[in-house]
């Protein structure tokens, strides 16, 4: 109370250093929610208003605003009287709408001139930017009085708050204005090409973008697209001769050199028909009458807007896109006009055209901020996307839905990575092309099922070992059963057959000659054996000698893949497999490697460790399904002190 008091003599005082310290002192104070309802109580605002609107010791206003011009102290002494009404405001003891049209002017006024100190613009603005959304009154009275021109005048300085303060406004009056009105504030700013403005000096600049900057860009980039949320949400009229015109100047753009010069002749019949056939052509459902089509709303008549947009500003890609689908099967063409609908369906829901603007969100496009026509021309760049994609995927009209989902997945990934330019977006989204869709699901896949975690990272390599001595039975139970092979003589006819298999207690190698016909002979029946302790080391490919006699390229090429030696015995020699196929080799080399005591080398061993591993994962995370997993372990509690919570069962 002491302090509300004699800060309230102190702005009243006829000493200007007084007043100026008690000001910077209750601007300082003001934050405080008891001190500021005290200080209100004690009619302190009304103070303060007598400072903006008369100025003090008789200074009228006009001769308060040349001082202000010429007087650093009175403009440092404004400027905390200004800080100290906005902390006071803060905290919504008063209404905004109680302020005196005096007083209001008199802020329009700081924002209008030119030789006014930084600080008091700022302030002046942010009063003004809280002063619009409060009632329609207000909002009339800011917007005659501080016109747009001027609020570009301020964003085009190169101070960064001041800046700030009139995008803030800027926004405020476009959030608060009729959908009339904002559609009238948007073409003038079209006109002085703010857009452009902003995307180079505000966008590029060299300091990072603050929290309320990309918020008021998203702002401002959500206003400007919601002005296509009427046409989104009009339905076509079939009696409209307007958008009848619109429509036929599709079929005439595309087949106008085919069909202009016989239709004159034909009756109205014949005439029908032929549109009806171009309108099919044109990937319409409903050729016979086109604007069926466009009934549904959304997107409504913002498909039409935008294969008109197409057809006008690229005509040589309309036509190619048309053209080359009409050559094509029925069921492999991709409907130019279906896709269109769906198309626009689909930007309308990735770019939220038709939602109220988020009070908290950032998330803008910087190349939104570098085109005026941004949605018509991204429109242009993801149709012809659509048929690029549909030719990659080989789609027919039954996979339509499909080749669309694959189409909005290119266009969301690529605008999460933020291209600066659409000429940026376009060499990016192109370059998605649908196999790279595929390895990215692939791999989000893996995420999702949580493979790539630390945690079960760390559990495959605890598994492996396991897995691996599994994959070392198999092998030697697949030696044990025994393989057919064939021997190959030195002109490589095939002309022998010949049968080997470990024992069953995998100590010797019996083989031997067998009969044709003969798949699986007794290990009775093979005469010859290696003991597996007399066998030195195993041979492959380009090592075997039987490997290095002359043959054809693509023949010695086969063999090559296929061979493996056994080197036995003190004196070395050798006993030579031709692996029936590949398969066959993997399993051989790996288990005689493992009768050698040494690693599992083929491809196999690694395609069955993935896939023992990936099911054994998959069986020990069933009951962590939807549960995040760490990438830390959680820390282990402190024991407890006593143990004395058990039960007692005596």
């Amino acid at each position: 109370d002491q302090e509300a008091e004699r800060l309230y003599s102190g702005i009243q005082s006829n000493n200007s250093d007084v007043k100026t310290d008690s000001l910077k002192k209750l601007a300082s104070l003001s934050q405080d929610v008891t001190f500021a309802q005290e200080f209100i109580n004690r009619n302190g605002l009304k103070q303060i208003f007598y400072i903006v609107e008369e100025g003090n010791e008789g200074v009228s206003g006009p001769t308060l605003l040349r001082l202000l011009i010429c007087s650093s102290s009175t403009g440092e002494m404004l400027a905390h009287t200004l800080k100290a009404f906005m902390e006071l405001m803060e905290h919504d003891f008063v209404s905004w709408e109680t302020l005196s049209a005096t007083f209001i002017k008199k802020i329009v006024s700081y924002v209008n001139m030119n030789a006014v100190d930084a600080s008091v613009q700022q302030l002046s603005l942010s009063i003004l930017e809280n002063l619009v959304p409060t009632s329609r009154l207000l909002f009339e009275l800011v917007k005659k009085e501080v016109t747009l021109d001027r609020l570009l005048t301020h964003l085009q300085v190169t101070n960064a708050q001041l800046q700030l303060k009139a995008m803030a406004l800027l926004i405020a009056l476009l959030l608060a204005a009729t959908d009339a009105e904002r559609r009238d504030m948007m073409d003038y700013l079209r006109e002085k090409n703010i857009r452009q403005f902003i995307h180079k000096n505000i966008i590029h600049s060299s300091e990072p973008l603050a929290g309320e900057v990309a918020h008021f860009l998203y702002v401002l980039q959500s206003v400007s697209l919601n002005l296509c949320e009427r046409r989104m949400r009009t339905s076509m009229d079939p009696y409209s001769q307007e958008q009848r015109e619109l429509l036929q100047s599709l079929r005439q753009t595309a087949f106008e050199s085919e069909s202009e010069a016989p239709a004159s002749n034909f009756n109205t019949e014949r005439r029908r028909s032929l549109c009806a056939k171009e309108f099919r052509k044109l990937g319409f459902m409903n050729n016979s009458n086109p604007a069926e089509d466009l009934r549904r709303a959304p997107p409504g008549l913002l498909a039409l807007d935008n294969m008109v947009y197409f057809s006008r500003h690229t005509p040589n890609a309309y036509s190619r896109f048309v053209l080359e689908n009409s050559s094509r099967e029925d069921k492999h063409e991709c409907p130019f006009a279906r896709s269109s609908i769906q198309l626009t369906l689909i930007l309308c829901e990735i770019l939220h055209v038709g939602e109220p603007c988020s009070e908290t969100a950032q998330a803008f496009y910087p190349m939104f901020f570098g085109q005026d026509h941004f949605f018509e021309e991204l429109f242009c760049i993801c149709i012809q996307l659509v048929n690029k994609t549909w030719k990659e995927m080989r789609a027919t009209q039954e996979d339509f839905d499909k080749v669309l989902q694959v189409v909005r997945e290119q266009i969301t990934r690529t605008l999460s990575l933020k291209p600066t330019s659409l000429e940026l977006f376009k060499t990016r989204v192109n370059a998605l092309n649908y196999s790279e869709i595929l390895k990215l699901r692939q791999t989000e896949r893996l995420h999702q099922e949580e493979t790539l975690a630390v945690p079960v990272l760390e559990l495959r390599e605890r598994l492996k070992p396991e897995l691996l001595e599994l994959i070392r039975q198999q092998r030697l139970l697949h030696l044990c059963e025994g393989t057919l092979f064939r021997k190959i003589s030195s002109r490589r006819r095939q002309d022998k057959l010949w049968y080997c298999r470990l024992s069953p207690n995998h100590k010797v190698l019996h083989y031997g000659d067998v009969e044709e016909g003969v798949h699986s002979p007794p290990i009775e029946s093979l005469p010859e054996k290696i003991p597996v302790a007399d066998m030195k080391m195993l041979l492959l490919g380009k090592e075997c000698l039987h490997t290095k006699e002359k043959s054809s390229g693509k023949q010695n090429k086969d063999v090559l893949e296929l061979a493996f030696s056994i080197v036995y015995d003190v004196e070395e020699y050798c006993l030579n497999f031709i692996a029936p196929t590949r398969y066959e080799f993997c399993l051989w080399t790996d288990g005689l490697n493992v009768l050698l005591g040494k690693e599992m080398t083929s491809e196999r061993t690694q395609t069955d460790l993935d896939v023992l591993l990936s099911m054994e994962l998959k069986l020990r995370l069933l009951d962590l399904e939807n549960i995040s997993i760490p990438d830390t372990p959680p820390p282990v509690p402190k024991p407890p002190s006593n143990l004395n919570f058990c039960y007692d069962f005596s």
